[in-house]
Parts: C-alpha cells; sequence; structure tokens
C-alpha cells in the first residue's frame, strides 16, 4: 500500500535542525511518504527522506517575496495529502494549500506574542500587523502543535484539535556522544549551545568566567550558536577581552559537531534571563546535557526548578546575577563527585520522563487524527 505523502517545511531553520532533520523526519518517514524543504538543505542527512533545496535570507521579507512562491510551487507539485510548517511567514501559502485540499500542520516553536518586542530583527509595525492577522487564522482554521504547554496560556479558544510536543531528547541520537564523567580538575571545560545573546545571558556569564579564571586560568568555555548581537560588540565586551584565551565562539554548528565538546566537559549551560517567553518554555540543551549525563547550570525559573531540583541533577541560579552563575560553577568544579551523581541522576530522569520516545507517538497520532479527518 502506497504511503501518504506529507510536507515538512520552514524557510528559517538550518539544514541540521535536530528536532525537523533528526526526530520528525526519521519518526515520519516509518509510515509516510516524506518530504523535507529547508534551506541549505542536505539530501543525505537522513535516509529516508527526500530533502528539497530552499535558498535563505536572513530577512523575513525576503523569504516571504523569494521563498515563499518556491514553497507554493513544490506544494502544488507534490500535491501532498498534508504540509507541515514551522514558520508564520508561511501561512499565507498554508491558507492557499487548505484550499487545494491539502490538510495544514502548523506547528508554533516560540510565542511571539512575548518576543516581538525584543526583536532586533525581521520586525516593525507591518509584519507585526501581519502576524497578528494570519496567526488569528490559524486559532480558526489549522491544527496546530505548541513545543510548550505554557503556550497554551496565549493560544485560547483554539478551533481544531492541537497536540503539545515537547522537544525532549533522542536517545540514540545523543548516545555516541555520552561519556564517563571524567573533567580535569585543574582546566574546567564548560559546554553551551544556543543562541547567543544578552536575553540568553550571554553577559552574566561572561562576568561569572571573568570571577572563575581568577582561580581556574585554564578553565575552558565552549559555546556554539548562532550570535544574536554583532561580533563588534562581543569583541568589545570588556570581560571577554580579558578573558579571551578561555572562550571559544563557535557560531552556529551542526550539533553532531558541538557535541563532541561534551566529552570531559564540567557542566552544561541553559541560562536565559526572565525575557519573553522563555520563563513558559523549557530551554531543549536542559534535557540535552542531562542526557549526556552532565550535570546542569540553568535559570532559577519555577518551571526549570521542577525539573532540576525534582531529579537533583544541576543547580539554578539567577541569569542576572554573575556572583550566582561563578557560584554554581565553582561548586560542580571545586565537587566532581557530587557534580558525577548529578548527572547520572539527570541521564536516569531522561529516559524515564523526559525522551523522544514518548514525543515521536504523541507526533504519529496527531498526523493520523489529522488525516482521518481529512478522509472522512
Amino acid at each position: 500500500m502506497k504511503k501518504p505523502r506529507v510536507f515538512l517545511v520552514s524557510t528559517a531553520h538550518p539544514a541540521t535542525d535536530p528536532r525537523i532533520v533528526f526526530k520528525q523526519c526519521p519518526t515520519l518517514a516509518d509510515r509516510y511518504e516524506v518530504f523535507c524543504a529547508l534551506p541549505r538543505a542536505d539530501p543525505m542527512v537522513c535516509p529516508g527522506v527526500r530533502f528539497i533545496r530552499l535558498p535563505y535570507f536572513r530577512r523575513v521579507v525576503w523569504r516571504v517575496l523569494l521563498t515563499s512562491p518556491l514553497v507554493l510551487w513544490h506544494s502544488i507539485r507534490l500535491r501532498p495529502a498534508l504540509i507541515h510548517i514551522y514558520v508564520p511567514e508561511l501561512l499565507p501559502i498554508a491558507f492557499v494549500c487548505r484550499l487545494l485540499g491539502i490538510r495544514v500542520i502548523y506547528e508554533v516553536q516560540e510565542n511571539l506574542h512575548r518576543k516581538l518586542h525584543v526583536r532586533t530583527l525581521n520586525r516593525g509595525a507591518g509584519l507585526e500587523l501581519a502576524f497578528r492577522w494570519f496567526d488569528r487564522l490559524a486559532r480558526r482554521y489549522l491544527h496546530l502543535i505548541f513545543t510548550e504547554h505554557g503556550y497554551l496560556n496565549t493560544y485560547t479558544r483554539l478551533h481544531k484539535p492541537h497536540v503539545v510536543i515537547y522537544n525532549y531528547p533522542l536517545l540514540s541520537f545523543l548516545e555516541p556522544f555520552r561519556q564517563p564523567y571524567q573533567p580535569n580538575p585543574h582546566e574546567p571545560s564548560l559546554l553551551l549551545i544556543g543562541l547567543l545573546s544578552p536575553e540568553r545571558a550571554f553577559d552574566t556569564l561572561i562576568e561569572a568566567l571573568l570571577r572563575v579564571v581568577v582561580q581556574y586560568p585554564h578553565l575552558e568555555a565552549h559555546l556554539f550558536g548562532k550570535q544574536a548581537i554583532s561580533s563588534t560588540y562581543i569583541e568589545q565586551f570588556v570581560s571577554l577581552s580579558a578573558i579571551r584565551s578561555n572562550v571559544t565562539l563557535y557560531g552556529y554548528t551542526d550539533q553532531r559537531q558541538a557535541l563532541l565538546k561534551a566529552t570531559g566537559a564540567t557542566a552544561g549551560l541553559a541560562l536565559l534571563k526572565p525575557v519573553g517567553d522563555y520563563p513558559e518554555s523549557y530551554p531543549t540543551k536542559l534535557f540535552e546535557y542531562m542526557a549526556l549525563g552532565l550535570p546542569v547550570i540553568t535559570s532559577d525559573f519555577s518551571l526549570y526548578r521542577a525539573v532540576v531540583e525534582r531529579h537533583d541533577c544541576g543547580l539554578c541560579v539567577s541569569a542576572e546575577e554573575p556572583a550566582a552563575i561563578a557560584r554554581a560553577l565553582l561548586y560542580l568544579i571545586e565537587h566532581p563527585a557530587l557534580a558525577k551523581a548529578m548527572g547520572e541522576r539527570g541521564r536516569r530522569a531522561v529516559e524515564t520522563h523526559y525522551s523522544w520516545a514518548t514525543e515521536s507517538t504523541k507526533l504519529l497520532d496527531f498526523y493520523e487524527l489529522v488525516l482521518k479527518k481529512h478522509r472522512s
């Protein structure tokens, strides 16, 4: 029997986005004929999935004007049973597809209603007005996936079935990078994978590291992620200049390369300030560090503490206080046996409560629900 064809599309996500490429695509490929369109897509990255390479533009206006028509053309050419979009700029295309009889799933990965005011790129009165108008239509006419249950405080009065699918770790993906916890007591190593911005505590982290290197001058901090602040600001940041030899900024990197630095790491960092939707959203890397057996240092939001303190797998501190971050770093460096035990408890917690295994079932069930409604 021929598999139903589905089309996953983003005009903004990277070609190796872990959730789309390494979790959702393989999950769906067992049951569906999967096409996936991403900027600069790698056709070999996921066997059994047909990738379509899209151009990439930083500015949303160019993505709407140049990339969205290309997405529409592919949608008409492929005629999938279902199209799954990941960014609000594709909502106009989604509604055209809906008129053509294609089922639509819109995945809400960030609560822009809480974050538009802190954006420095891709904002403006016209864009915000368009987003809010199409977002209201999506609540009424589209099936929605949310990556956080906190988003349901904003997304109310939904007319179609919806589901929350957390971005929990895929253990089989992370397993090759999990090594015994053996940090160097004289040259501690820290791992951060995520966006680099003031909202994600880049400034306070650097201030904290400045305090730690006084006692551990050979400390290494490996910071992976897209820089949402200018390179000029980073290079001129006085504290960073003082510890430039201790901090390596890699920029956005394929996660498979970044995870190599987990070996020998003292801790994984997931620090966010109380901005926008952060207090109601799990940082994905929190669970990935736990899955790797690393103790975590994360923000002291109640949502995060409910995980970290429940499983005693790390420390929660204020991301706005460099001194608190520094104390947490020093504690884990100077208590390796306790840090190792935290990492082990975190790993067990992921295996039991926070793995992709449960979320993949929810994804397949939701696809079946949407397509069953279509067939009926």
